[in-house]
């Protein structure tokens, strides 16, 4: 009878042991609540989805996820897509969110150089707003207390006074709770924190107003495309500002005709705009874009050159010349 009893206590407490190990690698990572984005691949194994949230942090344990998914029944209910994640979330609440197939708060990335307009139709798109929500709330919300907005009445009326200055970056947000005005005020918050308060040092060493460098930064934004040409695009805008020079920017124009791509006429041309800078001087009322930091960066800190002229050519490089005539040769040769 021992005999018997010893093999049956060991089982026991192996039984035990085992079921305390599942119990606590199930459980959550820690207590922290920063959310992580966690991408399934279309077609991904449950097991290749259990390494890859073990390697994030996201699980206690690869082995125990798995079980858990094949214990109750869920293996092939895992669905594609991106999903925000915690540490704090148990294997169960992870399990059940990839199963949902959505996530109880959705990604927003603002693209760096996007406008207003841009943003209410990728809200509009992923039907989280009704085309012109935010459009309407840029013109119409009161922003007050962001004191840093422009007052200038001579806005174009696409973006109001909000234009430029929403950091683009990755938001969370809850659909079902969505509101345009307070979303526009999470991007100004976070305009504030990044670029007034993080480059206070530099706005105020600039010697430039905060309209004209965010202004600046919004046509650096729309002429370059590389982190390598906005410093010197930057130092040609800034050049031609201070001598007098009209800028001549054609993206400016491309704003205030709402054409982004499309090629413009001699009509656009001759559009009488403030933000026709082929006929006004100096810069726009306001920013033509939403600039990036990068931006915003190379506005703050232009670099010095003998340029006075650019443009890409028809190969996708920049080319830069000192005089006009220079710059005739390089529409020639460079533009097809």
């Amino acid at each position: 009878m021992k005999k018997l009893i010893v093999p049956v206590v060991l089982l026991f407490v192996a039984f035990v042991a085992a079921r305390g190990w599942y119990t606590h690698a199930l459980s959550p990572v820690d207590a922290s609540d920063v959310r992580t984005v966690f991408t399934v691949e279309k077609g991904a194994s449950t097991a290749t989805i259990a390494n890859n949230l073990e390697e994030q942090n996201l699980i206690r344990s690869a082995f125990a996820f798995k079980m858990h998914v094949k214990l109750s029944g869920q293996a092939g209910e895992l669905k594609a897509g991106s999903f925000v994640l915690t540490s704090s979330m148990s294997a169960e609440e992870v399990v059940q969110t990839l199963a949902g197939g959505k996530s109880t708060e959705e990604i927003i990335t603002i693209p760096e150089g996007f406008t207003v307009e841009d943003i209410d139709a990728m809200l509009a798109e992923k039907e989280i707003i009704k085309a012109g929500d935010l459009q309407n709330c840029a013109r119409t919300c009161d922003f007050s207390a962001f004191d840093f907005l422009p007052t200038s009445t001579k806005l174009a009326p696409r973006g109001g006074k909000i234009e430029g200055y929403l950091y683009p970056d990755t938001y969370y947000i809850t659909a079902a709770e969505f509101d345009p005005k307070l979303f526009i005020e999470r991007l100004l918050h976070t305009f504030r924190d990044r670029v007034i308060k993080d480059l206070a040092a530099d706005i105020k060493a600039s010697g430039r107003s905060l309209e004209q460098i965010v202004t600046v930064a919004s046509l650096v934004e729309e002429e370059t495309r590389t982190a390598a040409e906005r410093p010197v695009v930057s130092g040609i805008i800034w050049k031609r500002l201070d001598e007098r020079m009209v800028l001549g920017i054609d993206a400016a124009v491309r704003y205030v005709v709402d054409k982004p791509t499309s090629a413009i006429t001699q009509t656009d041309l001759q559009t009488d705009s403030p933000y026709n800078l082929r006929k006004f001087a100096g810069l726009p009322p306001g920013p033509i874009a939403n600039p990036s930091l990068s931006s915003i960066k190379a506005a703050l800190h232009p670099q010095a050159s003998p340029y006075y002229y650019y443009l890409h050519g028809s190969d996708g490089v920049i080319r830069y010349a000192v005089t006009n005539d220079e710059h005739n040769v390089n529409r020639a040769k460079y533009l097809q």
